[in-house]
């Protein structure tokens, strides 16, 4: 007769199994519905941040409904003047892009006939028929063509952030409804969406700092378009280890090929955008968010590769948003904490590994 230890352990492999195979279920499902799945995670994250100011107001004795339409009022207001200076700064932009193309053909160009000169075996001629200048602007209308897709999509978040704000007003009253004990259903969702909210409110001040700076830098140093390199800090900063590399290469090759910059004000940029990502991003954040908040480095880079492949470039935008929702969501629940410690960073006390999130920032 065999006994219960035996049928749990040969049930392990089947089980693991069966769960490796709905992930890729999961996974292959989320690709192939991703244009569906990208507009609904970005209404809902954009929602989660504004129920700050949306219960903010609430206290200050202003409807709930009320404190929705102003919230959104005001956002969608500054969101629209950003986006005109935006549109008017990267129309100038494109405007002088083929000047900016030619003249980086130009400095390579040179840069590789010097090295000639030095002795080493380059074909500069080979070399300039991969750089030709025609070659660079065939990207031009399909940017174009993405930025309307882009256009047409903000539209739709706007439009789904919206209902979801007022969606929330009656959340609680209809999972009350719905469950016949939902106190403790409750109780951890509020849970996420305490922490949830906290790492969305904090990683956009840190990124909206980030991009106010860079704006201050690309002022002082004399770059050209610095509201549009603002604007793509403040955006790839929420892509782990690379966004911040990523948004300091067009400033930094413009200010080269610039008649008012040269290699030293280049040099002046780069040690701009690396010290005020250092700060803010090495040394505030993690103060601000707490050990409990955190991703190891190697689940960061890999849910870039992840989210990446499954999403596109808004998954890789969103990758340490979405590791960290699903890091949230696992914290919140005590029979799947440990799989969060698996993803963390492995510098939560052992004392407090155990005990829900916030519980664990507050005493940090």
């Amino acid at each position: 007769m065999a006994r219960p230890e035996d049928d749990t352990q040969s049930s392990i492999p089947l089980n693991l199994t069966l769960a490796l195979a709905a992930l890729v279920i999961i996974v292959a499902g989320m690709r192939a519905g991703s244009s569906l799945l990208v507009p609904l995670l970005l209404s809902l994250f954009i929602a989660v941040v504004c129920t700050a100011p949306v219960h903010w107001l609430h206290r200050l004795g202003v409807g709930l409904r009320l404190s929705v339409w102003l919230t959104l009022i005001v956002i969608g207001g500054l969101l629209s003047l950003l986006g005109l200076l935006l549109v008017n700064s990267f129309g100038t932009f494109i405007d002088a892009l083929p000047g900016i193309e030619q003249k980086l053909y130009e400095y390579y160009l040179g840069v590789l006939d010097s090295l000639a000169g030095l002795g080493l075996a380059i074909d500069t001629n080979r070399l300039g028929e991969l750089l030709q200048a025609e070659q660079f602007g065939n990207w031009i209308p399909a940017l174009i063509g993405q930025v309307g897709n882009l256009m047409m999509q903000s539209v739709v978040v706007a439009l789904l952030v919206m209902f979801l704000l007022f969606e929330t007003l009656n959340f609680r009253d209809k999972v009350s409804r719905a469950l016949a004990n939902p106190a403790p259903s409750l109780r951890r969702f509020s849970e996420f969406s305490l922490t949830l909210k906290r790492y969305l409110a904090v990683k956009t001040l840190i990124s909206l700092a980030t991009g106010a700076l860079i704006w201050l830098s690309c002022k002082l140093v004399g770059v050209e378009f610095p509201l549009l390199w603002a604007v793509l800090a403040f955006a790839l900063n929420y892509i782990p280890n690379i966004g911040s590399a990523i948004a300091a290469v067009p400033p930094v090759l413009l200010l080269l090929v610039s008649p008012d910059g040269g290699l030293f004000k280049a040099l002046v940029l780069s040690g701009a955008y690396l010290g005020v990502n250092f700060v803010l991003g090495n040394l505030l954040e993690p103060r601000v968010m707490g050990r409990a908040l955190g991703l190891s480095t190697f689940v960061a880079f890999l849910s870039l590769v992840v989210w990446g492949w499954i999403f596109g470039a808004v998954g890789m935008l969103l990758s340490v948003v979405l590791t960290m929702t699903l890091k949230i969501a696992l914290d919140s629940h005590p029979q799947t904490r440990w799989i969060a410690h698996l993803l963390g960073p492995g510098a939560t006390p052992l004392e407090q590994a155990d005990r829900p999130p916030l519980e664990r920032n507050n005493e940090e």
